[in-house]
């Protein structure tokens, strides 16, 4: 029971922190969208900010999915070695 407990603090910290991250990302990027392309209170202006961060978002997630992938294979590797 206090082992799930603690699991579940870790994993609601994490996620809180995350969201504070994403929060402060998100204030970055249209101050720089703003300082770029002006005002992002218009309907287009906002949809083309949402699919900038879209894109933005599907590359990153992208490129950690293959680094995670690729170092989990090298895991693999090294404890079939170690056997």
């Amino acid at each position: 029971m206090k082992k799930e407990l603690v699991d579940r603090f870790e994993t609601l910290i994490t996620a809180a922190f995350g969201l504070v991250a994403a929060l402060a990302w998100n204030a970055a990027i249209q101050q720089t969208f703003k300082d770029y392309f002006g005002d992002q209170s218009t309907l287009p202006a906002m949809f083309t900010y949402a699919i900038l961060v879209t894109v933005i978002a599907f590359l990153l997630t992208s490129a950690v999915g293959k680094l995670s992938k690729h170092a989990k294979k090298k895991l693999r590797k090294k404890k079939k070695a170690k056997k």
